[in-house]
């Protein structure tokens, strides 16, 4: 098995650079770039073995939605349990007064809102 993919962009090989330019004389062509796998150590699971840049990903997807999506279709939403907290706390704002040429600080009471995950493996 080959160490290298050809780039899966759909329009990879229309664009216009040198490192794509194959060919002598007057028989040039643009060519798909060959991508070396694991040139990224497998960052975002190994995706970067496929595609040689952001825009040949975004063409193949544009492309393949509907085919990729159809092989694992999301019947129903998602959740997540969660736990809201909310905490009151007094902070300070500055505001302008009639008679000041500055902003005066002022005591305001605020609300902070705290979303925790509800852990449902612990019994």
């Amino acid at each position: 098995m080959s160490d290298y993919n050809w780039c899966h962009g759909t329009n990879c090989h229309t664009n216009h650079t040198q490192s794509r330019v194959r060919g002598s004389g007057d028989n040039k062509v643009l060519r798909t770039i060959k991508i070396k796998q694991g040139r990224y150590n497998g960052y975002q699971n190994g995706i970067w073995d496929y595609f040689c840049n952001q825009s040949c990903l975004f063409d193949y997807i544009r492309t393949h939605i509907q085919s990729i999506v159809a092989i694992a279709p999301r019947r129903k939403a998602l959740e997540t349990p969660i736990k809201v907290e909310k905490e009151k706390y007094e902070r300070t704002v500055y505001r302008w007064q009639d008679n000041h040429d500055r902003p005066t600080p002022v005591a305001e009471m605020a609300t902070r809102t705290t979303i925790k995950r509800v852990d449902n493996d612990n019994g």
